[in-house]
């Protein structure tokens, strides 16, 4: 299940977040610190060390968003979001074909954590650079996406993906991973089909012995599903 997700950040915390970023200087390493044996020979960018102090302040403005967007909590059920990450593409840079690792190690606690769901939070307009663009291979097919600043897509971490080359300008992301309370992508499709249905139905001032119905089994199958 892949979904986009609108305006995680608007434009106050998006402007703190790049200026950030921009002052971030020597923060900016190589981003093959943190690639596993499979996504080192093919990661060719920038990312900010997820130890610094700027890394830390970043997170909390994109934490901060994500606790807050109810369409984020419907299409993951998070159990734990690993810290956001940061990284941006200068012309020529890229990042071939890999799937995320399974499991990630906290930079601050040092626990485990499974990764279910991958996310890209873009903070720069498209119109910024040329290429760039997210593509992920599932069984749903071939989807290239590169979204206005503020937007996410969420995706599962399964999936075989790439960032095309950036032959123009820089591309700016956050990116990071959710352990799900569902691990399984189809029962959390179901389960976000079945959500946003209840949420329709409320809209409507539909039946309220059926809503509440299907609110019961809505969460009555997360009871079933989830591994916490």
């Amino acid at each position: 299940m892949l979904v986009t997700i609108p305006r995680v950040l608007d434009a106050a915390p998006l402007a703190a977040l790049r200026g950030l970023l921009e002052r971030a200087g020597a923060d900016w390493v190589d981003g093959r610190v943190t690639a596993g044996y499979q996504g080192a020979p093919v990661k060719f960018n920038q990312q900010i060390d997820e130890r610094s102090a700027t890394a830390r302040e970043a997170q909390r403005i994109v934490a901060g968003a994500l606790e807050r967007h109810p369409l984020f909590i419907s299409a993951t059920l998070p159990n734990e979001i690993y810290p956001p990450m940061f990284n941006r593409y200068g012309a020529g840079m890229t990042f071939g074909a890999h799937v995320d690792g399974s499991v990630r190690i906290h930079p601050h606690s040092g626990r485990k954590l499974r990764t279910d769901v991958s996310a890209t939070l873009f903070l720069n307009e498209p119109a910024d650079y040329d290429g760039g663009e997210l593509e992920v291979h599932d069984t749903y097919g071939v989807q290239r996406v590169k979204l206005a600043a503020g937007d996410m897509v969420v995706y599962p971490a399964t999936s075989l993906h790439l960032v095309t080359p950036v032959t123009r300008g820089v591309r700016l992301a956050s990116f990071f991973w959710v352990q799900s309370l569902v691990a399984d992508d189809s029962r959390r499709a179901m389960l976000f089909d079945l959500d946003n249905a209840i949420q329709r139905l409320n809209q409507t001032d539909a039946d309220a012995d059926a809503r509440r119905t299907l609110v019961g089994c809505y969460h009555n199958l997360i009871r079933m599903w989830s591994q916490t």
